[in-house]
């Protein structure tokens, strides 16, 4: 299963900074632990690629020895997804892989749960907290579904499509990034919280084995952000469709309307309702392309405008600060990191 390269909103680990500062540990240190500058902190347009974010997020739940980040009145403590993940390895099937990582959360935490109600049109997944309690934050339910769904995707091999989600918390400032995480059909301040998945994985068979699950800990959970990002949008399969093609081969809107099978003005209007236009798709690629590169390849920033579509440095260097409120040497990582993940290549 490939994972897609995207990147995540600065919003989203300003969120999960502020769960660490709020138990006693400092910002700064972590993010630059996990190579953030400070500067990317502080700028809204900012996003940080998704091995930086995961760095982020092992550093917190070791620090904090707690996987949930302080979420829960009881620690799910560092090293429980590893158990977690070996209990749901020996599940016969989809349906018994969920049962078993369902149980295991209700094992490690008090305050959040879920409850699985099944039926021919869906796989319903109804998150529970505690009686007499608020409904916790976004990130927190965020959380809880990353891990079992995430290791769940893991466990049958495919991307598990998501129908519908709904939360009792208000929406956060970053629901375009939670969106992205889950599915389009998404709402908050709901009666009740639940996400709805296809059931087409129940009868799938467990297909991974502890061999497989050496590579998969290294980065999981955190890699589950990006990793299972909701594909089943068009703006999903535009991105899909660019990310095979050179930039300086990128199609025109009719044209990518007609590798689609839909009419252009379909496309479009279909794209504005998810948030979208064809040109903020081909911007958002490039970023993301151009940060991942100023990130892990010691090529120059011509070259780099140069592979995003841009004939001239400073165009690039313009729209980058537009898309990300920044200059690209700022993303460029210390000389001494960049060796270092050179050598570890």
């Amino acid at each position: 299963m490939k994972t897609e390269k995207g990147t995540i909103s600065v919003s989203l680990v300003n969120e999960t900074l502020a769960l660490a500062v709020a138990r006693g540990l400092d910002a700064l240190q972590l993010a630059e632990a996990a190579g953030i500058p400070a500067p990317m902190l502080a700028s809204p347009k900012s996003r940080v690629s998704s091995a930086q974010y995961g760095a982020l997020w092992v550093g917190i739940a070791r620090a904090l020895d707690d996987e949930f980040f302080g979420q829960d009145s009881h620690r799910m403590k560092f090293g429980s997804f590893i158990a977690m993940t070996r209990t749901a390895l020996t599940a016969r099937n989809g349906a018994q892989a969920l049962a078993r990582a369902v149980g295991f959360m209700r094992l490690v935490l008090d305050d959040l749960g879920a409850r699985i109600e099944t039926n021919d049109e869906r796989v319903r997944l109804c998150l529970v907290e505690r009686e007499g309690t608020k409904p916790p934050a976004m990130f927190a339910y965020a959380t809880y579904f990353i891990v079992v769904y995430g290791l769940l995707c893991w466990l049958v091999g495919r991307r598990i499509p998501l129908i519908e989600a709904r939360f009792r918390c208000a929406e956060p400032p970053a629901a375009h990034e939670y969106q992205l995480m889950f599915c389009d059909d998404m709402a908050f301040g709901q009666p009740e919280s639940y996400v709805d998945l296809s059931p087409v994985f129940l009868e799938l068979p467990v297909i991974q084995t502890p061999r497989s699950a050496k590579p998969f800990l290294r980065d999981a959970p955190a890699s589950f952000v990006v990793k299972y990002r909701n594909p089943g949008s068009l703006a999903a399969r535009v991105r899909k469709t660019l990310r095979t093609l050179p930039t300086a081969g990128w199609p025109a809107a009719d044209q990518m309307a007609a590798r689609l099978n839909v009419a252009e003005a379909t496309m479009r209007r279909r794209l504005k309702q998810e948030g979208h236009t064809y040109q903020s798709i081909k911007d958002d690629l490039r970023r993301d392309i151009a940060i991942g590169e100023l990130q892990k390849s010691r090529r120059t920033i011509a070259d780099i405008a140069a592979s995003v579509g841009f004939a001239e440095p400073s165009a690039f260097h313009r729209a980058f600060r537009k898309w990300t409120g920044m200059r690209p040497t700022d993303y460029r990582p210390a000389r001494a990191d960049l060796t270092r993940r050179a050598e570890s290549d």
